[in-house]
């Protein structure tokens, strides 16, 4: 019996969400996700919380790739710009 080797996944966002949209995001009482359209035109949805480490004075900006297991777990999240 063969088994594939399970690589992970990941996937490039442009992001630009401003501080008080981010916020709506986090406080929400059920944690929200956000849903865009990643670089290579697939539609992707993230929990709100994994942008956290990123949020500044303005907002979320800039581009990030996105590291998920073979299940479609979140495994990292890293500023690539």
């Amino acid at each position: 019996m063969t088994s594939a080797i399970r690589m992970n996944q990941k996937i490039e966002v442009e992001l630009n969400i401003s501080r008080d949209e981010y916020l709506r995001y986090y406080r929400s009482a059920g944690a929200l996700d956000v849903v865009v359209t990643a670089r290579d035109g697939r539609r992707v949805r993230f929990p709100a919380r994994i942008l956290q480490p990123f949020v500044l004075h303005d907002g979320v900006r800039g581009r990030f790739r996105i590291h998920f297991d073979a299940r479609g777990r979140f495994l990292k999240i890293e500023r690539l710009s």
